[in-house]
């Protein structure tokens, strides 16, 4: 029987890092790239799948700080499935102990390392490889509207990109307010409400 995830939550409450087991023979290797019991019970109620989405990025393509309003809020479990990208999670929740606060994971395709993000975290990558290719299981459909974009070059934050040139960066992310700016514009959840849609989610898990 397969071992499930180790799923280890990082210093950034509500974001984790799974590793799965990987199994090597004459063919190749298998690993479980999601569990929703093991994702479900470490954040405390069910991870429901609303959406999964694919991206493709040449070497040093930057995406993000990306994040999600709340309501209606939109978690995501982040997996390199082609590749190697140096994977971010930047706490976007005002008044947190960690706000503007990061933790770095470092993906390659052949681990299956991956990343989970609750509701009022951003999320950030820049593409290592040529072809690294993301995959997305999103706990909803995407709004139109709702998506939050921090610059994710925002000297208040400081990710240590390994950045060799200019990253290649859409219009819109590079356009993007830094943190403070989009704090002093109302762009960005509160710890207060984050931690009541969390508890609101438990309390239906438990019914």
């Amino acid at each position: 029987m397969f071992q499930a995830h180790l799923m280890t939550e990082l210093p950034i409450p509500g974001a984790f890092r799974l590793t799965p087991q990987r199994y090597d023979d004459v063919r190749g290797y298998f690993m479980e790239g999601f569990r929703g019991d093991v994702v479900s019970e470490a954040i405390g109620y069910p991870f429901v799948t609303g959406q999964v989405n694919w991206s493709s990025s040449r070497r040093g393509t930057l995406r993000g700080i990306h994040g999600t309003t709340l309501p209606p809020g939109q978690a995501k479990l982040v997996t390199c499935v082609r590749g190697a990208v140096l994977d971010v999670v930047v706490d976007l929740r005002v008044g947190s102990p960690t706000y503007g606060k990061y933790e770095l994971t470092h993906q390659e395709a052949d681990s299956g390392t991956a990343v989970y993000l609750s509701d009022g975290l951003g999320h950030a990558f820049l593409a290592l490889t040529d072809d690294a290719c993301m995959n997305y299981v999103c706990s909803a459909a995407y709004v139109p509207g709702t998506m939050i974009e921090i610059d994710p070059l925002d000297p208040r934050i400081g990710i240590p990109w390994p950045l060799t040139g200019p990253p290649i960066m859409s219009e819109k992310d590079a356009g993007a307010p830094t943190l403070d700016e989009a704090e002093a514009k109302g762009m960005l959840p509160t710890y207060e409400d984050c931690l009541a849609h969390y508890a609101a989610l438990k309390t239906e898990f438990t019914r």
